[in-house]
């Protein structure tokens, strides 16, 4: 087989860095450009300096549209739909978004969620990929929502590392601030409430209760750990049964018996559920990396799916335990 010839835009951030690492090293991929107006020229890593040693390519102004088979966009949220409007992308060129301008599945782009839509993603032109939060969230109530048993209010928090903040600075992500602090922010309101909904409302239509959800700021660089709880009438034993079977088939998504911890998925493309009952409530703890299975390791499991490939193509990522 040929291999897919990408093109990333957008290619100075986090996600294009965390993309640019493993698509380095995918054996069915050709990187053809990666796209950045404002470091055009400079070795890619002068950037994301990971890479020395990896690979000299360089940043480029050009888009070489007819040179690829797929284009990444890593650029802010709203720029895509802007880029998309501003230059003509063939048609026979796929799209994968990972901002979030088409997670409601306008202009003709599938929600990226394998979890949940995979038969559409391997048949889809144009995706997008979910979001960091969402996906932790999602993979936390999939199962009870594929089972119709969202049946009240589900309370949600979820811890997340620095890096989901993205690479410029901020008042709330620099180091100095950062360390040995933490912080509640968007409380309730948060923008990836929006897919949660429409994922859950997928599979359960008649879900009307509310997900209260408070996104907390962490003092670490990467990764999500999300704890949700709901009323739930069923034994503990199926729920754990429940879940192991949605997940059953899941290339990335797994169920522990055992109380886990973070470090479980940092760095790599896992997703990591547990389940417990206390009372007539069900608790599901769900963790992943904020850049790999919340962005860009999704996205390249998502590539692969599009082009046929098995989806753990390049995503043997190991995590450390010390």
């Amino acid at each position: 087989m040929e291999k897919i010839k990408v093109g990333i835009v957008g290619g100075a951030g986090y996600t294009a860095g965390e993309l640019l690492r493993i698509l380095v090293h995918h054996p069915s991929v050709e990187i053809v450009f990666v796209n950045s107006s404002s470091n055009a020229g400079n070795k890619l890593y002068d950037v994301h300096g990971g890479l020395f040693g990896e690979t000299d390519m360089c940043f480029s102004s050009d888009l070489l549209f007819d040179e690829i088979d797929v284009l990444f966009l890593c650029s802010a949220h709203g720029d895509s739909a802007k880029f998309l409007s501003a230059n003509a992308v063939p048609s026979s060129v796929k799209i994968i978004d990972l901002a979030q301008d088409f997670r409601d599945e306008s202009n003709g782009f599938v929600y990226g969620l394998p979890e949940m839509q995979r038969e559409k993603i391997t048949s889809c032109h144009k995706l997008a990929n979910p979001g960091c939060f969402a996906t932790a969230i999602q993979l936390a109530l999939l199962p009870l929502a594929d089972k119709g048993l969202l049946k009240g209010d589900v309370h949600i928090n979820a811890i997340t590392g620095s890096t989901g903040a993205g690479v410029k600075p901020s008042a709330t992500s620099h180091f100095s601030w950062r360390n040995n602090n933490i912080s509640v922010y968007k409380v309730f309101e948060h923008q990836h409430l929006l897919e949660i909904g429409r994922s859950l409302k997928k599979l359960q239509p008649d879900f009307d209760a509310e997900l209260n959800f408070i996104p907390v700021r962490g003092d670490f660089a990467r990764g999500i750990f999300a704890t949700a709880y709901t009323e739930f009438n069923l034994s503990e034993s199926e729920a754990v049964q429940l879940y192991k079977d949605y997940y059953s088939t899941a290339a990335f998504t797994f169920v522990t018996d055992k109380n886990p911890d973070l470090k479980q998925v940092v760095n790599t493309n896992k997703a990591i559920v547990y389940v417990k009952k206390h009372g007539n409530k069900l608790l599901v703890i769900s963790m992943i990396d904020n850049l790999l299975k919340g962005a860009s390791g999704q996205a390249v499991q998502n590539m692969n799916l599009m082009f046929g490939l098995d989806e753990k193509t390049g995503l043997g990522l190991k995590p450390s335990g010390f």
